[in-house]
C-alpha cells in the first residue's frame, strides 16, 4: 500500500477503542487522532520499517522511516504546537509487552487498528 493510501486507512481507522485508555473520554471524531500515537506508530513501521521515536515530555510516539523522512500522523492532536527536544528510539516490543502495554492494552488497539485499516482497504 503506497504511503499515502495508508494514511489515509489509518485516519479512517481511528476511533474511541484503539485511543490510549487515559484519553479515552476525550477522544472525539473533531480531533481524532488524540491517543492514537502509539498504535499508529507500530502500523507505520509495519509497512514501511525504520524506527519509532517517543518524546516523554509529551508521551507522544511518531516514525522515522529508513531514507530518514519523519511521519507523523499524529501531532495535531496537540491543541498548542509542541517542540520535541531528546527522543528516544523505542523497541517495539518494549510498546507492545512492556508491562505499561499490558496495562493499556497496547497490542489489542494496534491489532484493532490493523484489521480496520485493512478492512478499509478492502471497501
Amino acid at each position: 500500500m503506497d504511503l499515502l493510501t495508508l494514511k489515509e486507512r489509518i485516519k479512517e481507522s481511528w476511533d474511541r477503542s484503539t485511543c490510549y485508555p487515559p484519553m479515552q473520554k476525550e477522544w472525539s471524531e473533531e480531533n481524532p487522532s488524540y491517543g492514537q500515537c502509539a498504535v499508529t506508530a507500530l502500523l507505520i513501521q509495519d509497512f514501511y520499517g525504520g524506527e519509532i521515536l517517543y518524546n516523554e515530555v509529551n508521551d507522544h510516539f511518531w516514525n522515522v522511516l529508513p531514507d530518514g523522512t519523519e511521519i507523523d500522523l499524529t501531532r495535531q492532536q496537540f491543541k498548542k504546537p509542541v517542540s520535541f527536544n531528546e527522543n528516544i528510539v523505542c523497541d517495539r516490543e518494549d510498546i507492545l509487552y512492556s508491562e505499561v502495554a499490558q496495562q493499556f492494552q497496547t497490542l489489542n488497539r494496534y491489532q484493532r487498528l490493523k484489521e480496520t485499516v485493512f478492512e478499509h482497504s478492502e471497501a
